[in-house]
Formats: C-alpha cells, structure tokens, sequence
C-alpha cells in the first residue's frame, strides 16, 4: 500500500485569516517502507513573515520572496501524492492550509476521508501525555538531533519513523523477518537440505568398494577408516 507522510510550514495559525503556506515536505512509504521518494519545494507566500513564524521555522521573507507561487508548483504537488492517503500529524491544520491554497487558485478541495492523522492514533496510544513530534521521537528512541527548527521535509521524515512504530508495524516486520529466518535456517545455522524423492545411484562400483576394503584392512588392527565403512 502507498502512503505519503507528509508536512507544511506556514506564516502563521489561521489560514482564514491571511496566514499562508510556505513550504511542502512529503515522503513516500510502501508497505510502510520509506521508498526515498520525496517532494519538497519552498513557496512564495505573497506577504510578509510574522517573527513568531520565523522563529518556529526560520523561513524568511526574503528567501522566500524568489520561491515559486503555489499555483506554480501545485500540480507536480497532486501528481505526486496522487490518490494515496495522507499521513499527517495534526492534520486538520496542514490540511487547512493546502485546501485555502487550492480554492484560491479554484481547484477542488483534498477530502479529509483520505487523511490519517498520527495525533489523534498517538493520543489513543498514550493517552494522558504530550503527544508533539518530539515527544514521540523520544518515546520511540528515533533520532531527532537535526530538528533545531521546523521544517517540512525533515519533520516528514521523522513522522515517517513515528507513523511504523505507532501503529506497530515495525515490530510486525521484526516478527516477519524472525520468522522468514527461521524457515530458512536449520537449528545448527546450517540451511536445510532438499530430500531427493529418489535417491542418486551410487558413484562407487562394487569392486572399487571391495579394493577400498582390502586397503584398509593393511592399515593396523583399528584404523579410523573402518568407522565409516561401517554403513557400506
């Protein structure tokens, strides 16, 4: 199954009023496996950068003034989340934003039936506690060091991380790969032999086991060689 995770950085809390999109982060998982597929791209947000945004994200003004528009990159944007469900934490926020962008340039909403949001799944799971990103790094022992500030592809990617170990499916692929070794491993590490229905015909002649024989018989009273004539 294809997935996207996927992450917005923005001017501010309230799309409805003038707060805009300013950056995109999407990662791709199949079978909840990172594919290393991404998108990613900047936007132009047509106003100014409030300081409190700037201090979450560090996006500027400036460097995001020669940014293209949303309307400039929307569609390699849907072309590459196509029709796969969004993973996204907290994502009636992000969701908010990408679907005020879409009506400003008249392209129909993303429905939210397609949404699958970590906050609320983390929140079943533990509930009583803070369930931000970083809290469920931690919590999870991922490694989130180069998160000094927000930004959309990188918090992608580490949701990326959380969203297998949320929902358990890290450990079900440990249980599968554990199993998968099992079968292929004999209990010495040793890979089992196939069994021949019917067994090869011998390679040694009668009178080339007889000679054998009557070799060994020269050898002394106990030579080592009459423990495997044994079976001949």
């Amino acid at each position: 199954m294809r997935e996207i995770i996927l992450d917005t950085e923005t001017t501010g809390l309230d799309p409805l009023r003038g707060d805009r999109l300013v950056e995109i982060g999407c990662v791709e998982i199949l079978n909840r496996m990172p594919t290393g597929q991404t998108f990613h791209r900047h936007i132009n947000p047509e106003r100014e950068m409030p300081a409190e945004a700037f201090a979450v994200h560090g996006l500027s003004t400036e460097f995001l003034a020669g940014k293209p528009l949303f309307v400039e990159v929307v569609d390699e944007f849907l072309a590459f989340i196509a029709d796969a469900p969004l993973v996204i934490h907290n994502a009636s926020f992000d969701i908010s934003f990408i679907n005020a962008e879409l009506d400003r340039i008249k392209r129909p909403p993303i429905p939210r039936d397609r949404l699958v949001d970590t906050l609320l799944l983390a929140r079943r799971k533990h509930p009583g506690v803070s369930n931000r990103l970083d809290d469920l790094c931690s919590r999870y022992a991922i490694d989130n060091s180069r998160r000094t500030k927000h930004g959309a592809l990188l918090d992608a990617e580490l949701l990326a991380e959380v969203y297998v170990d949320l929902i358990g499916a890290r450990q079900s692929q440990l249980i599968l790969a554990s199993e998968s070794q099992s079968i292929r491993v004999g209990a010495t590490g040793d890979m089992p032999r196939r069994q021949r229905l019917e067994p090869l015909a011998p390679r040694i002649s009668d009178a080339e086991r007889e000679a054998h024989r009557a070799f060994v018989a020269t050898l002394g009273d106990k030579p080592v060689w009459n423990d495997f004539l044994a079976g001949t």
